[in-house]
């Protein structure tokens, strides 16, 4: 069954094709661990993050060539996958250690989109666009108030963001404690 993100990173290259995509690791890692045995759920975890957590893509697909020899002939389909989206999932070895921290999983966004869809869904029919955009806008409005938590590292992303993007960061971000 496929389902509507098969295709995703490639959607945005066609849109953006400038654009770096970073799949979560978080969400690599759970489907993964979707195909494990209980006994054996720890360490498949342990040996997966020897490869999204070593210094390097070099190290990277090393780590990954390990655990594939270790693994796959109990469970083939993780490496396949990890194989599958590698392209996908070594974009963060581009960026440092304070980057990465920020970007190796997707759940802000995933909380963006769970507000969306839960207020989509209360509300099936819509007499038109306006008013859709309207409730979306709304219900993010009002999630916003719960959402307090920073994002972990964010300053020390932000100025390594600011070295690797100067062109591109608005000035209003970076002095906003000016």
């Amino acid at each position: 069954m496929r389902r509507w993100t098969d295709g995703f990173p490639n959607a945005i290259g066609s849109v953006f094709p400038l654009a770096q995509v970073q799949l979560s690791i978080v969400q690599l890692v759970r489907n993964s661990l979707n195909f494990v045995s209980y006994k054996d759920r720890k360490a498949i975890a342990k040996a997966l993050k020897e490869v999204y957590r070593v210094a390097t893509l070099d190290a990277a697909e090393a780590a990954l060539d390990e655990f594939a020899q270790s693994w796959d002939n109990k469970y083939p389909m993780i490496s396949k996958s990890w194989y599958t989206h590698w392209p996908n999932i070594t974009a963060m070895f581009e960026y440092p250690p304070e980057i990465r921290k920020t970007i190796y999983t997707t759940n802000a966004i995933e909380s963006v989109n769970s507000v969306i869809r839960k207020a989509i869904r209360n509300r099936k029919i819509f007499p038109n666009e306006r008013s859709a955009f309207k409730i979306v806008y709304l219900a993010i409005h009002q999630a916003q108030k719960k959402w307090t938590m920073p994002i972990h590292h964010w300053n020390m992303a932000l100025q390594q963001f600011a070295i690797k993007f100067e062109d591109c960061l608005p000035q209003q971000l970076l002095n906003h404690n000016e």
